[in-house]
């Protein structure tokens, strides 16, 4: 059983529901009137090895991680141990996230703050943008055929699409949807398992002047060393970070 489907059913019907409350008409105005946004791709492609750390307080695969973290705090944190960007599991029922952590996470700090959620409506694209959001993340096991649709939306929202991929097809699809930043997860969706040679495996694939960001199971120094040395430009860093006695040093740790 792909473990994404059921997630997404969910998100479709939250979706709906906060449609019905707070139009997109409105909704867009909200985004218009938005501060601008800090240049997610920009920070990623800064020399040396990027950091996005992520707020992720519990995850299916591992359960509970920080469930009382404090959005502000774990921001300001991270930006001091020398994050270049912030990731914010907005997801509530399966990451125990809120769209109002990002909005505190991005006043908290100032560096560009990306959205993690199961993205399955171009209302989620304004909604980010109304929330603060500088980027967004894209699932091409999410969105399929439609992923050119939703990275020509994000753009114009004036935000850039980490679009995440798992193998070869995924990636093209990526690619032909003109993505600029890859994220490549090591992560199955039918298992949960985790591979780190699948970033190495496809990180040769993506065209150079496309980012590639690697997601999940960096857990060590030496992992992080194993990943930039296949070619990535940034890590996002969520578990091993927030499940750390002291996620700041677990950062650095990283960055050393």
């Amino acid at each position: 059983m792909n473990r994404l489907d059921p997630i997404l059913a969910r998100r479709r019907e939250a979706v709906a529901a906060a449609r019905a409350l707070r139009p997109l008409e409105a909704l867009q105005d909200a985004a218009a009137a938005a501060r601008s946004v800090r240049d997610f791709r920009a920070a990623l492609a800064a020399p040396g090895l990027s950091i996005v750390a992520e707020l992720k307080r519990r995850s299916p695969s591992a359960g509970a991680l920080r469930p009382a973290a404090d959005a502000a705090a774990t921001a300001r944190s991270y930006y001091a141990a020398g994050a270049r960007a912030l990731s914010v599991l907005t997801e509530p029922e399966h990451f125990g996230g809120a769209l109002e952590d990002l909005a505190i996470a991005r006043a908290a700090a100032p560096v560009p703050v990306l959205r993690k959620d199961f993205v399955v409506d171009p209302y989620q694209i304004a909604e980010s943008r109304a929330a603060g959001a500088d980027a967004i993340l894209l699932i091409v096991a999410a969105l399929g055929a439609r992923t050119a649709e939703f990275v020509a939306a994000a753009a114009a929202a004036g935000l850039h699409a980490l679009v995440e991929v798992h193998d070869e097809a995924e990636l093209r699809v990526a690619l032909d949807a003109g993505a600029e930043i890859v994220g490549i997860n090591n992560r199955n969706l039918a298992d949960l398992g985790v591979d780190l040679g699948v970033f190495e495996r496809l990180a040769p694939l993506v065209p150079r002047g496309v980012l590639t960001v690697a997601e999940s199971g960096v857990a060590t120094r030496a992992d992080a060393i194993r990943m930039r040395r296949a070619g990535a430009d940034a890590l996002l860093v969520g578990t091993a970070l927030m499940t750390a006695a002291d996620p700041a040093l677990k950062l650095r740790e990283f960055l050393a």
